[in-house]
């Protein structure tokens, strides 16, 4: 087994007024030629933003985007018709850039900050008809178990699809749980990330918003040290 390990303090950081950043991999203006990606996994960042305030229009494409609201409200638009849908705390959005897509950003509280991951993950296969979904989650579905988010148009359950055979998971451990994650082959990696909470896994233990990436075996053994939310995400590597 091998792992890469991403501490909470050594990420990317970024402080500009309305947004608070951190970058998990290579970003904007933060650079480390060690850490471009993860296998497929290309974007990681943990952002706050100020009430009211967001990102403008701008484009993507060929990428798959995914976003997880954590507190607050974010409200989305693009031009796929999609005129400020809320997307809250429970729900995962997913956006399949495909052949290119504008889209915006914004906190839709005037008082209450927004808090949210971002995720990229490189596609399987280029210009694809951009696609937009959404779906709300229940969190009494992880507790102790995976909860699946994320999963290939491949698979035929009832997750958000992607145009990558890539999983996205959570997990709500309580304290002394011992979880043994399988992956799908010696092929792929899992990156995973505490949102909240203490784990070890194979003698490395990690805290708050610190990550460590996985590849190279068929199963690992998490064991939470106090009661933890973990974000998961299977990839090619």
């Amino acid at each position: 087994m091998k792992k890469i390990i991403h501490t909470a303090s050594t990420r990317g950081h970024a402080n500009h007024g309305w947004l608070e950043a951190n970058h998990s991999f290579s970003f904007a203006n933060f650079y480390d030629p060690k850490r471009i990606q993860f296998g497929a996994l290309r974007v990681l960042n943990d952002d706050l933003i100020a009430p009211s305030m967001g990102f403008g229009t701008h484009p993507h494409k060929n990428m798959e985007i995914i976003t997880i609201p954590l507190k607050g409200v974010l409200k989305h638009k693009d031009n796929m018709a999609n005129d400020w849908i809320p997307v809250l705390p429970g729900e995962v959005q997913v956006m399949s850039a495909g052949k290119g897509v504008y889209h915006s950003e914004i906190n839709g509280s005037a008082n209450e900050h927004l808090g949210l991951f971002q995720i990229w993950i490189m596609p399987e296969k280029n210009e694809v008809t951009p696609r937009y979904d959404q779906k709300e989650f229940d969190i009494k579905d992880r507790k102790n178990k995976l909860q699946l988010l994320v999963n290939s148009f491949n698979s035929d359950d009832d997750s958000l699809k992607i145009h990558q055979d890539a999983q996205i998971f959570r997990i709500d451990l309580d304290k002394n749980q011992d979880f043994n994650y399988q992956l799908k082959s010696k092929n792929r990696g899992v990156y995973i990330m505490s949102i909240s909470g203490d784990f070890e896994i194979d003698s490395t233990i990690l805290s708050n918003r610190d990550a460590i990436g996985i590849y190279e075996t068929d199963s690992f053994m998490i064991k939470s040290l106090s009661n933890s939310e973990l974000l998961l995400i299977e990839v090619p590597m």
